[in-house]
């Protein structure tokens, strides 16, 4: 989509120099006023007055990574962003919004992954306003403020509905990334997963994010999964499943490191001829050492007297 945001280009002037204009102004109309010789004195304080009033709409005041969408009846005439005080003419209706980045960290939600397996996901992201057009004239941002207005500032308003178009999509675009990986596959070690893979689904979280958001004129600017838990109705079965390859792991570790152990004994008595072996003692020692080695509690050991 273009970029149809432009900087305002029409008159501007010092904010302090407009201000002192119109105080000038005030003081002529209020003179008027206090003579009031004739009716036209009266009619030209009305209308200095009048000038005052209208003039002093124009004041805008801008701090850091704030910006002001002016429009003519209507008509898109630009964004003013210069930081400071400054006055624009009075008939061009002034929308301020913030560029500042802002965090967003909402309650995490249940999803189906890959699998089919509910669990419940979490992210916290950080974003901020990119395109001023787009953010007011591409989506309904205005009416959706509408209702927050109510004792609110227009300014504040607005940020809040934008905040509430971010959480929507995010929402959507959460549940979308999620149900694309399982939460973890003990079967395939290459395949991505939410538990394994978090720098890459990061990645394709702020992707379809901000291509969900650029409609907006929105920019995420970082994104990252912060909560991840199997649902509550599935997480006794799955605690169970993941102990269950855990022991296997290393009962596989235990039965490794035992057949080492039990091959280094075998080559050291027939290296050093400690005893002569022959293939069923072999097999008895073996099976000996793999119980004693392999064994869970401690071996009890039983001496052989002789008879």
């Amino acid at each position: 989509m273009d970029n149809k945001e432009f900087p305002y280009k029409g008159l501007v002037l010092n904010g302090f120099l407009a201000l002192l204009i119109l105080l000038c102004i005030f003081g002529c109309a209020l003179g008027c006023f206090i003579l009031a010789k004739s009716a036209a004195y009266i009619t030209t304080g009305v209308i200095l007055l009048m000038v005052f009033i209208l003039g002093c709409s124009g004041l805008v005041k801008l701090e850091p990574n704030e910006a002001c969408v002016l429009v003519f009846f209507g008509k898109y005439k630009g964004t003013f962003a210069q930081t400071g005080f400054y006055w624009v003419s009075f008939l061009l209706s002034k929308k301020k919004v913030s560029l500042r980045a802002r965090n967003l960290n909402p309650e995490p939600i249940k999803v189906n992954d890959k699998a089919g397996n509910p669990v419940m996901i979490g992210m916290v992201l950080v974003w901020k306003l990119q395109d001023t057009y787009k953010a007011l004239f591409e989506i309904d941002s205005q009416s959706l403020a509408a209702p927050v207005a109510q004792g609110v500032g227009v300014a504040r308003s607005l940020a809040k509905a934008f905040e509430n178009f971010v959480r929507v999509q995010s929402d959507a675009a959460l549940r979308q990334v999620a149900g694309c990986y399982a939460y973890d596959n003990a079967d395939d070690a290459s395949e991505l997963t939410l538990r394994s893979n978090a720098e890459e689904i990061n990645e394709q979280l702020e992707r379809t994010l901000n291509e969900r958001l650029s409609m907006a004129g929105m920019h995420i600017v970082e994104a990252r999964i912060n909560y991840l838990a199997y649902a509550p109705e599935i997480a006794a079965v799955m605690l169970r499943r993941q102990q269950a390859d855990a022991i296997i792991a290393a009962r596989e570790k235990i039965v490794d490191g035992a057949v080492s152990m039990v091959k280094m004994a075998l080559d050291k008595l027939k290296s050093e001829g400690v005893v002569n072996l022959d293939e069923e003692r072999k097999a008895a020692m073996v099976s000996n050492l793999l119980v004693v080695l392999c064994g869970d509690e401690p071996a009890q050991p039983v001496v052989n007297s002789g008879a």
